[in-house]
C-alpha cells in the first residue's frame, strides 16, 4: 500500500501523472476520465484530505490505482462511514455521484467550520473507483472477466436466478463468479483490507455502495442477497429508514432487501457483513444505492443501443440532475453516522422495529 498523505497532494498527483507519457494520459482521459477527475480533486483538496493507493490493477501497459480517500481526523473510537463506487465498470454514474460529493466536501471544507467539526466526529473513507480496470475497458467485470459482486465465497441458500445470480460457465458471459477455490479478485481483497481496518473498534459503521441498474425507482438495498431472511441488524435498518422518511418525507428512494428482487451467489456485502458479525458486536449497516436506469432510457429510448446508455444518463441536463439528486442522501448518511447514538434503537425499541421490518419486508415469505 502506497501512502500518499506524507506528501502534499499536488506533488503526489504530479508524480503519479509523470509516470505516464502523453499518449497514456490522452488514452486515460478518453477511457477513464473519472480517474483524471479524482486525481484533480486530490491535487486541489484541503488538508483534511489524505489518500492511499490500496492496490494497482494491471491493464495492458497501465497500472491503474485503486484510491482510498480519508477525510477528516476522527479518532478510532468514533463511528465510520464508507462510500464506494465503480464496482461495475459500466455503471460509471455511481463513481460520478461519489466524485461529485467528494468535490463538494473539498470545496466546503475551505469555509464550513460545522463540516470540519462534523468530520472530527465520524471517520469518512471513500473508494470512488474499486474496479478501474473494468471501467477503463468499458465492461461490467474486472479485467479478468470476473463480476466483483458475485466473487465472494458465499453461496445462495435457495434457488438463484439463472446467470444473474452468478455463474461459473464462462468469463465470456456476464455475472461470472470466478473459478472455484481461486479466492477473491485483487480488487475485492483490497476492499476487504479497507473494511477490516476502517471498521475495527468502531462503535457503529455505515456504508453505501453506489450502482445503477434496471428499475423505475432509485432503490436502497441491504443484505441479504443470498437468502430471503432478515439480517441481524434489521431493526437498525428500519430505524434508519424511518429516520430518513421523517427528515425527507418527499423522497423517491425505495428501501428493501436485495433478495426482494433476486437471490445471488457470492454477494460481497453479504460476505463482509457476516464476516464482521463473527468478529465484532458493534453494528454495521451496509447499504447499496441502485439508481434506476429505466427512467433515463424511457426519456431517451435510443440509449438502448448503447452499452453506456443502459446504465448511465447520457443527456447533459439529466446527468447533472442525477449528480444533484443524491447529495442530500450522502449528507444525511454522514450526519446519521455521526449521531448514531440518537437514533439507533434500544433493546426494547429493537423488538418492535424488528417485528415491523418482518411485516413490511418479509410477510410474503415463509420466514415471518
Amino acid at each position: 500500500m502506497t501512502e500518499l498523505s506524507d506528501l502534499t497532494h499536488i506533488k503526489v498527483i504530479q508524480e503519479q501523472q509523470s509516470l505516464r507519457d502523453g499518449k497514456q494520459r490522452r488514452m486515460l482521459r478518453r477511457q477513464l476520465p473519472e480517474l483524471i477527475e479524482l486525481e484533480r480533486i486530490l491535487a486541489e483538496s484541503p488538508a483534511q484530505f489524505s489518500a492511499q493507493v490500496s492496490a494497482s490493477i494491471p491493464v495492458g501497459s497501465f497500472e491503474l490505482p485503486i484510491y482510498r480517500v480519508d477525510v477528516g481526523d476522527a479518532p478510532a473510537d468514533r463511528p465510520a462511514l464508507l462510500l464506494l463506487g465503480g464496482v461495475h465498470g459500466l455503471e460509471r454514474i455511481g463513481t460520478q455521484v461519489v466524485l461529485a460529493w467528494l468535490s463538494n466536501l473539498a470545496n466546503r471544507l475551505r469555509w464550513d467550520e460545522h463540516l470540519s467539526e462534523l468530520l472530527q466526529q465520524v471517520r469518512l473513507v471513500v473508494v470512488p473507483i474499486l474496479n478501474p480496470g473494468g471501467m477503463f475497458l468499458n465492461r461490467r467485470s474486472n479485467p479478468a472477466g470476473v463480476d466483483l459482486m458475485r466473487n465472494a465465497p458465499i453461496s445462495a441458500q435457495s434457488q438463484s436466478t439463472f446467470l444473474v445470480g452468478g455463474q461459473r460457465i464462462s468469463p465470456m458471459l456476464p455475472w461470472y463468479r470466478g473459478k472455484p477455490g481461486q479466492g477473491m479478485e485483487p480488487e475485492n481483497l483490497a476492499l476487504q483490507s479497507i473494511i477490516e481496518e476502517v471498521l475495527a473498534g468502531r462503535p457503529f459503521s455505515l456504508s453505501l455502495d453506489c450502482h445503477s441498474g434496471f428499475g423505475w425507482r432509485d432503490q436502497i438495498w441491504f443484505p441479504y442477497a443470498y437468502r430471503r431472511r432478515p439480517m441481524r441488524n434489521i431493526s437498525s435498518i428500519m430505524a434508519l429508514k424511518l429516520l430518513w422518511e421523517q427528515a425527507y418525507p418527499h423522497h423517491d428512494y425505495q428501501f428493501e432487501p436485495q433478495s426482494e428482487h433476486y437471490v445471488t451467489h457470492g454477494d460481497l456485502w453479504d460476505y463482509f457483513y457476516k464476516r464482521h458479525n463473527r468478529e465484532a458486536s458493534a453494528p454495521w449497516l451496509p447499504l447499496t444505492l441502485e439508481m434506476g436506469s429505466w427512467r433515463w432510457v424511457r426519456k431517451r429510448p435510443r440509449q438502448l443501443f448503447s452499452r453506456q446508455g443502459l446504465f448511465n444518463p447520457l443527456a447533459t441536463h439529466r446527468h447533472q440532475r442525477v449528480l444533484r439528486s443524491h447529495m442530500i442522501l450522502l449528507d444525511f448518511l454522514l450526519d446519521a453516522s455521526a449521531n448514531y447514538g440518537n437514533w439507533l434503537p434500544t433493546k426494547s425499541e429493537g423488538e418492535w422495529l424488528r417485528a415491523a421490518a418482518r411485516m413490511h419486508w418479509y410477510s410474503k415469505g415463509e420466514n415471518l
